[in-house]
């Protein structure tokens, strides 16, 4: 037993995310000045664990989400469908001129020194419109979901993207489904949002509902406030210090749990050392730590969380759900785009120590 309170009885979905979904352009190694044409990723926080979780590892997944009725939008259905992650759209019209729009995020992958580059255009986003009310829980719950899922990208859209994630986790509790929230703080969304101190009320707030946290030292410090080492003069690599940390958190949060977080330490855009450490109802876990050579690193924590999930929601132990998350993560950033590519065969062989070799 993995010690979470996890429903063993029949349900219709094992997973259930609540997020936006966007769009992502990638020029690859070239900079946006420069850019003569792109790869389109279809993606979200939320909705990359739901992808995840039904593409790689075969669970039944859900978003519920805004969809937009024009070319996007239909891209973008497309992408969700060949995932197998099943829909509950709030359907939004689009003028033909102004939107409302599925967002853009422009991300290239950056090379060596050079770091990669994210900025976003979310003006008059679908996503950032939806609010309590838009989505009927009680039908979605009634024929059983066993985990909920959202995060802080999603919360930082707008006013009532916070209360919607609220409404949508007190429907969670009332159907016995674990509530996991993944902190992902963005300075950029927030700034435009009403800065840290409105980033921390409305994520504190959340934190206060949920089961599971996900969320790295930059995320705990900046979204909720906990006291911490200075992420720059120190090893990213060091779980003790995040351990502290969560001892913070529970203090404060004693609803919570499990947090779960990576460790990465960046020695070049594509030269990364990964680790990942897991807290557990008092119990702590690090996992192996590995060099990567990354080539998109976007998706790798969602990457992480969604195999964490996997392990979790299958009874695994929890050295086993971290590694498995561990092990995922890291093949995630082996791949473009967003989304795993992976086999969940592959994530149990690099997870129980396979390497690299050529397999013939």
């Amino acid at each position: 037993m993995n010690g979470l309170t996890i429903r063993n009885d029949p349900c219709q979905l094992d997973f259930l995310s609540l997020g936006a979904l966007v769009h992502r352009l990638d020029p690859g190694v070239i900079p946006f000045r420069k850019a003569r044409s792109f790869e389109v990723h279809v993606s979200g926080g939320e909705y990359n664990v739901a992808a995840n979780l039904a593409d790689c590892f075969g669970l039944r997944t859900g978003i519920a989400t805004a969809m937009v009725k024009y070319g996007i939008g239909e891209l973008v259905q497309t992408r969700v469908r060949e995932t197998g992650v099943t829909p509950f759209y709030k359907w939004f019209e689009h003028d033909g001129v102004r939107g409302p729009n599925l967002a853009t995020v422009y991300s290239d992958r950056g090379q060596g020194v050079r770091a990669p580059v994210v900025f976003y255009n979310r003006a008059n986003e679908a996503g950032a419109l939806l609010k309590p009310g838009d989505f009927d829980w009680q039908t979605i719950f009634t024929t059983g979901v066993r985990w909920f899922h959202s995060g802080g990208i999603f919360a930082a859209l707008s006013e009532t993207t916070s209360e919607l994630i609220l409404e949508g986790m007190k429907a969670a509790k009332d159907a016995r489904a674990i509530v996991s929230f993944d902190l992902n703080y963005r300075a950029k969304l927030w700034k435009s949002a009403g800065g840290l101190d409105r980033a921390q009320k409305v994520l504190r707030r959340i934190a206060s509902q949920v089961d599971a946290l996900i969320g790295n030292e930059e995320d705990l410090q900046h979204g909720l406030g906990i006291a911490g080492p200075d992420v720059d003069k120190r090893s990213h690599l060091d779980p003790d210090a995040f351990f502290l940390m969560i001892d913070r958190v529970v203090e404060q949060f004693p609803n919570i749990q499990m947090v779960a977080t990576t460790l990465r330490e960046v020695h070049s855009t594509n030269r990364h050392d990964w680790a990942a450490v897991l807290w557990l109802k008092g119990q702590k876990f690090v996992s192996p730590t590995c060099s990567l050579d990354v080539l998109d690193r976007i998706g790798g924590g969602d990457g992480f969380a969604s195999g964490v999930i996997y392990g979790l929601l299958t009874d695994r132990t929890p050295e086993d759900a971290l590694r498995l998350g561990w092990a995922h993560g890291a093949l995630l950033t082996t791949y473009p785009g967003d989304i795993s590519m992976a086999r969940v065969e592959e994530v149990e062989a690099l997870a129980h120590g396979a390497s690299a070799r050529v397999q013939r």
